[in-house]
């Protein structure tokens, strides 16, 4: 990967993310560097849209890999094929790459998501790679990593259900940066683009409903902007379905189908505290009713509240 017309690229990444000026520069910046690098923050934050950016603007692979309890290094290095090891034992040329050999290969990205959830021997097969770039494989010999060959890995600070500690030695070979949630406006931008939707007063409700959700004391995790982007184009079938039966252009027929939209878009995507006296549903409904009725009165006093739905 050349830096050369360094400012060109990045201008060209900045026309496929959202936002995103600050991360984009400094994660750009590091894999020029020849860096791996560890993304931490909450998901739904376009971490991996960064790095399909980046990785198409200079053609080269990105291989994904989930981490979590089942990922065995050899499940990330290979594996021999056992049917042709019956038949010709064991050589180079049965051996099968996993997503690790094959991104050194390929001079491609290795992105392990969640990489608070892999088993730490696992972590372990990453360090000579991260080091030296590149690996010892039994019967196959050594593999060397191309130039353009790197690690990214993300992890949620904020959830450590299933975790592994990750040990000082993988944070010592590799780049950290926090990434955060973005703004409103750019949730919104985000929502348009990825739904196509024209009506701005549901994108507006939907990332106000879905934002509502991250400052909630009884919530422990929010929605990322996913959640905002499901109850858009949920909202949108919903919509046609209903409006034989029901008044969709009246002010009670839009926030009851808002309403429901967001119990279906956003209620699995919260972490309820464990001490809290209600459950993700009732959350979103207060959140609904916040917003549509509580915050227009206190707005306007005087004014009429919108009827509140029951649940159903």
């Amino acid at each position: 990967m050349s830096d050369l017309n360094l400012a060109a690229r990045r201008a060209e990444l900045a026309r496929t993310v959202v936002g995103r000026d600050h991360e984009l520069d400094l994660i750009l910046a590091a894999v020029v560097a020849g860096r791996d690098l560890l993304l931490e923050g909450p998901p739904g934050t376009s971490k991996s849209t960064i790095l399909r950016a980046i990785t198409a603007s200079w053609g080269i692979p990105l291989h994904f890999v989930e981490g979590n309890a089942e990922l065995t290094p050899a499940k990330l290095v290979g594996h021999h094929n056992p049917a042709r090891v019956l038949r010709e034992d064991y050589h180079a040329d049965n051996f099968v790459p996993g997503p690790l050999v094959a991104a050194m290969r390929e001079g491609g990205f290795l992105y392990v998501e969640e990489f608070n959830r892999a088993p730490e021997d696992t972590l372990n097969t990453l360090l000579t790679a991260m080091a030296e770039r590149e690996v010892n494989v039994p019967r196959v010999g050594r593999i060397s990593a191309a130039a353009s060959f790197r690690l990214v890995a993300s992890m949620n600070p904020f959830d450590n259900i299933g975790t592994t500690r990750i040990s000082t030695s993988v944070y010592d070979r590799m780049c950290r940066l926090a990434v955060g949630y973005q703004s409103a406006e750019e949730d919104r931008e985000i929502v348009r683009l990825r739904t196509g939707c024209l009506h701005e007063a549901l994108v507006a409700d939907a990332v106000a409903l879905t934002r509502a959700t991250r400052s909630r004391p009884d919530v422990r995790h929010g929605s990322s902007v996913r959640g905002a982007i499901d109850l858009v184009s949920v909202a949108g079938p919903l919509t046609e379905i209903r409006q034989h039966t029901t008044d969709v252009t009246s002010t009670d027929g839009y926030r009851g189908i808002v309403l429901d939209a967001a119990l279906l878009a956003l209620s699995g995507r919260i972490i309820v505290d464990e001490i809290a006296e209600v459950g993700p549903e009732q959350i979103i409904r207060e959140l609904w009713e916040s917003h549509f009725v509580l915050e227009p009165a206190r707005a306007a006093p005087g004014t009429n509240a919108v009827r509140v739905p029951e649940p159903t």
